[in-house]
């Protein structure tokens, strides 16, 4: 016969089958049958004919008036095995089933059986925006409504070591990659990360898009490289008390993604330091990160590849270089960053710096410095936690004719970008660029539950032409507005 299972969940079946054993032989005893008055073997044998029939496990022939309690009894030890099986055969098909689940939380999930090393995540990022300009009669812009971002998602693991993640770009009038990159994840301490990613340089830049303070980035984030594709060394220690990222990447221009190739055949260092030393302690300071990030390399060439043209937070460009200028040279950034978040109050600010070497057909040249800053700060009006994140979930979520009126957070940005006065007039016109440009912003986020936000923010920014005599550009006054899902 075979062993009966030994698990936790079939032991008390067993046992109780072995007592339902018993009770009935007990009760066909003569002396249980004088008691009752009323229970015989021939009722008995009835009812268990029954049960027998449902469990298709009857004789062929069976005829109660002649059972017998060696009978009986046989009949209740084939009952108890074949209940047996089943629970074995349940228990076994779970362990083989993949578990799959769906949260508003986490999304679509798809785990293997235990032990659950392999793993697959179906998430997405749905924003669509209206943008306003007000007073734009120099410089006229397009009020519109466009779909923003729809960012698919696959993310996973694939046993202790490999982990992945795949994310389109669906906005748009093409279909892009943002992310596809595979970790390989030695130790907590030393992961390597291979593919597309983001460069770990721009603190507002890293921050997941989903959980900006506004709806488009700061100045500071200008300045900064977005993805790039590349291999990086990555890590943390103390729980999360001090990270580390160093990469080499093919090198992306400020402000935008790197091309798809290494268009130059130089190479892009890039490393970052971040230390939250109190992350752990519980205290007034848990919320306090700070750190420095950096790249250094080479580039040479001209085009979107190679120099960068900066936008404001309006999404309107305000500088370029002229078209025969060329990076010729070193590239180097550097950033001091930190944030700081304590119940519902949120700070978060980065300064940056991008020095570039370029040069012009005729044989002038120059490193040119352009330098960056950037406050951002909030508060939670409803009392939930402000994070790096964003609110992650509303103490109460919005529920029509209900109490719940979700999280209302209100913020505030202030930012300045300085173009080093060496690039006019040689390197950038300046009768059709602005050589500084200092923004202001304010928003309000309303967090309906944990997948949907509804943003609205204006931000004006000042500038200073380059032109040393003459009027500067009008200012520009933007009213945007977003409507966002995300899980």
């Amino acid at each position: 016969m075979t062993p009966r299972p030994s698990g936790s969940a079939t032991k008390p079946r067993a046992l109780r089958h072995s007592r339902l054993a018993l009770a009935l032989i007990l009760a066909t005893s003569p002396m249980a049958s004088a008691m009752a008055g009323e229970v015989t073997v021939e009722e008995l044998a009835r009812r268990l004919q029954a049960i027998e029939q449902r469990l298709g496990t009857a004789p062929a022939t069976t005829d109660p008036a002649q059972s017998g309690l060696a009978d009986l009894d046989q009949r209740l030890r084939v009952i108890e095995r074949r209940l047996e099986l089943q629970e074995e055969e349940a228990a076994n098909r779970a362990a083989n089933t993949p578990t799959v689940t769906l949260s508003a939380a986490k999304g679509l999930s798809v785990k293997s059986p235990p032990p659950g090393d392999v793993e697959l995540k179906f998430k997405a990022l749905v924003q669509g925006d209206g943008r306003f300009y007000i007073d734009d009669d120099e410089r006229p812009q397009n009020d519109t409504f466009l779909l923003r971002r729809f960012e698919p998602t696959l993310e996973g693991t694939w046993g202790p070591l490999l982990a992945f993640r795949l994310q389109a770009q669906l906005a748009g009038d093409s279909a892009t990659v943002n992310d596809a990159y595979l970790d390989l994840r030695f130790d907590p301490r030393a992961t390597v990360r291979l593919g597309r990613f983001k460069v770990p340089v721009g603190l507002e830049r890293l921050q997941s898009s989903s959980a900006n303070a506004m709806v488009e980035g700061g100045l500071a984030g200008e300045l900064a490289p977005s993805r790039d594709l590349g291999v990086q060394l990555q890590g943390e220690f103390g729980g999360g008390a001090l990270g580390y990222q160093f990469g080499v990447f093919n090198g992306a221009p400020d402000g935008r993604d790197g091309s798809t190739t290494n268009p130059d055949n130089d190479f892009e260092l890039a490393a970052r330091v971040f230390a939250e030393p109190w992350k752990n302690a519980g205290n007034a300071w848990s919320g306090l990160g700070f750190g420095i990030a950096g790249t250094s390399g080479d580039k040479q060439g001209a085009g979107n590849s190679f120099l960068p043209r900066y936008r404001t937070p309006g999404q309107v460009q305000f500088f370029n270089y002229r078209a025969n200028v060329v990076a010729d040279g070193e590239h180097t950034r550097w950033t001091p960053q930190a944030y700081f978040y304590r119940n519902t109050f949120g700070l978060l600010g980065e300064y940056i710096s991008s020095k570039q070497e370029v040069a012009l057909p005729t044989g002038q040249r120059d490193a040119l410095d352009n330098r960056a800053w950037t406050l951002t700060g909030g508060l939670v009006l409803t009392g939930e936690d402000a994070s790096y994140k964003g609110v992650t979930r509303p103490n109460q979520p919005f529920t029509v004719g209900g109490a719940g009126w979700g999280a209302w957070e209100l913020v505030a940005r202030y930012g300045e970008l300085d173009i080093d006065e060496d690039a006019f007039p040689l390197f950038a016109d300046p009768a059709s660029v602005a050589s500084h440009a200092t923004s202001w912003g304010l928003g309000v986020n309303w967090y309906l539950n944990s997948n949907f936000k509804l943003v609205a923010n204006y931000t004006q920014t000042q500038f200073d032409d380059g032109a040393p005599a003459g009027a500067d550009r009008e200012d520009e006054k933007a009213f945007f507005t977003r409507a966002q899902f995300v899980f």
